[in-house]
């Protein structure tokens, strides 16, 4: 499986989700901040679910469809499975898979097709959420900065 990413870039994650929470009703620029951030993460990760052979990552019914379960790292996608029931009891191991960005963008999008909703990060830690017909917009995101921001994104 691909290494963890860092530790700075998920505990920004953190910092974000807290903005995102504090933000008036209406104001998205905290959101549009975290999902930014998840671009930036070398890997996304998932829960694996299925045979070994063919995995598919986890995901959890939600009001306005299925969403796929986004993890910001190994050690968070591992702590949910655990906390979610997910961890197969002999030795309670949690199949993990991840997939490198900006590659992971189009695996997702690919679901689609079979009704798949959204993605939702880091769930139940973080839990917001993005339809997968806006992860295009994330995509153009890692190709090109924000007008007037930073090849960092600011």
């Amino acid at each position: 499986m691909a290494g963890d990413n860092s530790p700075e870039l998920v505990a920004e994650l953190d910092r974000l989700d807290e903005a995102v929470k504090a933000a008036p009703a209406g104001d998205t620029a905290a959101q549009i901040a975290l999902w930014r951030q998840v671009t930036r993460l070398e890997h996304w990760f998932f829960i694996a679910r299925g045979p070994a052979d063919r995995p598919r990552p986890y995901a959890v019914a939600a009001d306005q469809g299925p969403m796929i379960c986004l993890y910001s790292s190994a050690s968070r996608a591992n702590e949910a499975a655990h906390a979610l029931g997910l961890a197969i009891p002999e030795g309670d191991a949690v199949p993990l898979f991840g997939v490198p960005m900006p590659a992971a963008i189009d695996y997702l999008a690919a679901f689609g097709e079979s009704g798949v909703f959204g993605v939702t990060l880091d769930h139940p830690r973080i839990g917001h959420y993005i339809p997968l017909a806006n992860l295009g917009l994330l995509k153009g995101r890692i190709a090109r900065p924000v007008r007037g921001q930073s090849e960092e994104f600011g």
